[in-house]
């Protein structure tokens, strides 16, 4: 039998009732509802009570614990994570006894953790152990309450409407064996009969090479694609809170926005690279190599098929097919006068930008200047500025808010393109502050000021999805008249 492999992202599978009717269920019956792997992420806000802001940067339990600046701060925000997710059961199981189930087990996790860390604190008080040594198995431990959390939940739910469901927990809770990713994977779904069987799984996995560490908030999706790729699933599919489209209807209007039907994974790389994430890269690139075909569906409309994004897919005509971008990003330049015929002044601003977990969206640079355009908070870009600075002294480093916007298509090979979306911006009387476009031709990169993103989205989606769309409908219709 063929099955599929599905994600529910942290905002869908919050709202319990739509995942429920739109998704999980959806008017299926009997063996109609089997023959489905479900990867859950965490309710949307507990990682980043668990961990840290994605956006802010406001410490959650493990920034807390890692500064160690107050013994018992960590503490209180581990007993408000715990509240957050009861309430969290509250409201999904209301008074139906399955709440008390759910509420217990949060509390046997959330305990488990705090004991933990509280004898790993005492034993860090010796000198012979080193607390930084253990940070970061103690940020996957405490990553992994989230999707175990939403995952028992959901299971649960299933249940109680007569569903086989089977919470599989990847997180490896009181496991003492030491896995690779593809065996935790392998053992913990050995023995489920999918046909018959409708397994919920963690999108979190404990394994050797640690999730947290190589992919950081991406491991929910990686755990997806590898159990695509090791089952040989028929499709993967990601359920999102909107369509993959041309714009952001938000920006644009609905009215103005086309939905993307088919694409490939490379114009799904590059929104990944913008924050649009379609699918984590590492999760594209293992679909992608398992030829496994990767469906991105919209939760709050279940009768749309979705875009599909395959390897294969390279559209004869050429065309603009998704105006997107950062609204925050930073240019931080890194100037210095020796630098030319040198080497290693970019291997150093790589090694301080990393270093700093900055993301690096973009770069450019010429004789004596390297500039890399990231997204990241200001306290890292000048922890990293610091770095900098204190290896050269002759240099300059100099950073700059600005917005980027790219144009992506699968095909940008459109004569005549960079200039009309240049043309375009300035006679908005937006000015340019960059511009990029690599032979690759999936994106072209234009940076402007922060406060002229909306606009600029709005103009260059019009120039070159908009219009150039209409044009196209024009021809066709000239060619039918004539036939």
């Amino acid at each position: 039998m063929t099955h599929t492999v599905e994600k529910i992202g942290g905002t869908s599978i919050a709202n319990t009732p739509v995942i429920l009717d739109n998704v999980l269920i959806n008017g299926r019956e009997g063996d109609d509802l089997y023959n489905r792997i479900f990867v859950v992420s965490a309710y949307a806000g507990m990682t980043n009570l668990l961990l840290e802001h994605k956006k802010s940067g406001k410490p959650g339990v493990y920034a807390l614990f890692a500064k160690a600046e107050n013994k018992w701060q960590w503490s209180e925000a581990l007993t408000e994570l715990s509240e957050a997710m009861r309430e969290k059961n509250h409201e999904v199981f209301g008074d139906h006894p399955d709440r008390k189930v759910a509420d217990n087990f949060v509390l046997e996790r959330v305990e488990g953790v705090r004991n933990c860390l509280i004898d790993l604190h005492r034993l860090c008080s010796y000198g012979q152990f080193r607390l930084d040594e253990h940070l970061m198995t103690v940020r996957e431990m405490l990553a992994a309450l989230g999707e175990a959390h939403s995952a028992h939940n959901t299971s649960l739910l299933l249940r109680q409407r007569d569903i086989n469901s089977v919470f599989v927990d990847f997180t490896g809770w009181r496991d003492d064996e030491k896995m690779s990713l593809d065996e935790r994977i392998r053992t913990s779904l050995q023995g489920i009969d999918f046909s018959k069987e409708l397994p919920i799984c963690t999108g979190y996995a404990s394994c050797i090479e640690g999730m947290v560490k190589l992919y950081d908030r991406g491991y929910t999706e990686v755990t997806f694609s590898r159990i695509g790729a090791l089952t040989n699933a028929a499709e993967a599919i990601i359920h999102k809170e909107f369509h993959l489209s041309s714009a952001d209807p938000k920006l644009v209007g609905n009215d103005k926005v086309m939905k993307i039907g088919k694409t490939n994974y490379d114009v799904a790389d590059q929104l990944s690279n913008m924050g649009m994430e379609a699918v984590h890269p590492k999760a594209a690139k293992g679909l992608r190599q398992a030829g496994v075909p990767l469906r991105v569906k919209n939760t709050f409309d279940p009768s749309d098929a979705g875009t599909i994004i395959t390897d294969d897919f390279h559209p004869e005509e050429a065309r603009a097919e998704i105006v997107t971008g950062i609204k925050n990003l930073y240019a931080f330049e890194l100037f210095e006068q020796d630098m030319v015929g040198v080497k290693g002044y970019d291997a150093e601003a790589l090694k301080a930008l990393t270093r700093h977990k900055v993301w690096i969206v973009s770069k450019s640079s010429n004789a004596n200047t390297i500039t890399h355009y990231v997204d990241c908070t200001r306290e890292s870009l000048n922890r990293a500025a610091a770095d900098l600075e204190a290896l050269y002294e002759n240099a300059e480093v100099t950073t700059r808010e600005l917005a980027i916007v790219s144009v992506i298509g699968a095909n940008l090979d459109v004569p005549g393109m960079t200039a009309k979306a240049t043309s375009a911006l300035y006679d908005a009387g937006i000015n340019m502050l960059g511009l990029q476009k690599l032979t690759r031709s999936t994106d072209l990169q234009l940076f402007v000021a922060k406060e002229d993103y909306d606009e600029a989205v709005r103009v260059l989606h019009k120039a070159l999805v908009e219009e150039e769309s209409a044009h196209r409908d024009g021809d066709s219709a000239e060619i039918r008249t004539a036939a």
